[in-house]
């Protein structure tokens, strides 16, 4: 069989930076065949996908992506490091993947995984300094960037490498390939002409970010410079029956009716919740009507932006520490969203590399015959998500469309 092709991505929404990126992937790994897994209806940096999952594979196939797989919530909204770690074990766990590919600001694979071999190993010295700088109560990203630049000692080398959003995913995804010995080769694609949270629109290539931006000012004259011809169409489709949703404010009121429901101890249960933050969670949520109130409250040098909002929904999605705990446990299933026709070939050729996988092409079959209550548990998390993320259209905030929405095909 000719060279699959892995990639990781939220398409939130698909753009020609994105297009780009899948087009050198292939050329620099040759492989003819490319399989997405892709994050659902919410995002890893504590938000929300602009239009739904089902929308966002049609752009994917559409953009040149063969099959659509979607990273369960679980993982799609937890932190670089369980983020990475989820959709390393779909791709590996395929048995057809080949290569894996992501965007970065630093292309060379080997700085990269200096740092990820680091972090794989955790060395008692860069342990201890870590420990120092958590101490000093800055945030554990801040942290972590200061001790492997203490403990590399190479401020020239490592400094830029480190303070690039996407370089940091990409250590994550090399450091998952060695937790769970994958033998899948990974290759850096560098990120051009826009950042990853750039606003401006100059060219035909922006940043999810801006695009985003613009479709919440309603400023929709430059998307067709941006996106394709296809993708477009399918953005406007979604914007004309009110099918958008512009972030995680869209859920303020059902977010804090939910913080104000909990109690102090099962806030506590929330992943990312520890050092007593559960009771400034818990007083911000009593003593707020927005959600920019609750982040002034909140908000510190310890605590980032990005945690909070995870942490915000998390609350929302009914995700605990043990959801988390499962999740790193189990082998993930492979919940298809869609695909061209090279893509059902591709995936009749998964089922017969691994027999054992569990390939969800309908949820309702697979709630009736899976035994695995791990993993019946995760995707009544993805059931429910995409039921709330409905919540936030502003017309049609149909449920359950996990059961009545059909695979993409094209």
């Amino acid at each position: 069989m000719s060279r699959v092709l892995g990639i990781v991505a939220e398409y939130n929404p698909f753009h020609n930076g994105h297009a780009y990126h899948i087009e050198q992937s292939k050329q620099i790994s040759k492989c003819r065949y490319t399989v997405c897994v892709m994050s659902g209806n919410f995002t890893q940096r504590g938000s929300c996908s602009l239009i739904d999952k089902w929308s966002k594979a049609q752009m994917a196939i559409q953009g040149g992506v063969d099959l659509v797989i979607e990273l369960p919530v679980v993982y799609a909204i937890s932190s670089a490091e369980n983020f990475a770690y989820g959709a390393m074990q779909i791709l590996d766990s395929l048995k057809v993947v080949d290569d894996v590919s992501f965007g970065a600001e630093c292309t060379d694979i080997k700085i990269l995984d200096e740092i990820a071999n680091v972090l794989y190993n955790e060395p008692r010295a860069f342990k201890n300094i870590l420990t120092h700088e958590l101490s000093t109560g800055i945030s554990f990203p801040k942290a972590r960037e200061n001790a492997l630049l203490m403990y590399l000692n190479d401020i020239r080398r490592y400094s830029n490498v480190l303070s690039g959003p996407n370089n940091i995913l990409g250590i994550e995804y090399l450091k998952a390939l060695k937790l769970i010995g994958s033998n899948l080769l990974p290759h850096a694609v560098e990120r051009i002409e826009a950042d990853h949270n750039s606003t401006a629109v100059t060219g035909n290539i922006v940043s999810s970010t801006a695009i985003r931006n613009l479709v919440k000012g309603r400023n929709f004259k430059m998307l067709p410079t941006i996106m394709s011809q296809e993708n477009y169409s399918i953005l406007m489709d979604n914007i004309k029956v009110g099918h958008v949703v512009h972030d995680i404010s869209n859920f303020e009121r059902e977010i804090l009716y939910t913080l104000r429901k909990m109690s102090i101890e099962e806030i506590a249960e929330l992943p990312d919740v520890s050092e007593g933050l559960e009771n400034t969670l818990k007083s911000a949520a009593n003593s707020c009507n927005s959600l920019i109130e609750f982040f002034n409250i909140v908000k510190s040098k310890r605590y980032t932006n990005t945690r909070i909002q995870r942490i915000l929904l998390y609350a929302l999605l009914g995700i605990t520490k043990k959801d988390m705990q499962i999740s790193r446990k189990v082998n993930p299933y492979i919940r298809v969203l869609g695909m061209n026709k090279r893509g059902e070939f591709l995936l009749s050729e998964i089922a017969k590399a691994n027999s054992k996988l569990q390939i969800i092409t309908s949820v309702k079959k697979f709630e009736d015959t899976c035994t695995n209550k791990n993993l019946l548990q995760m995707l009544k998390k993805d059931i429910f998500a995409t039921n709330v993320y409905t919540l936030g259209y502003e017309y049609e905030s149909i449920a359950n469309l996990d059961y009545t929405k059909k695979i993409v095909k094209i």
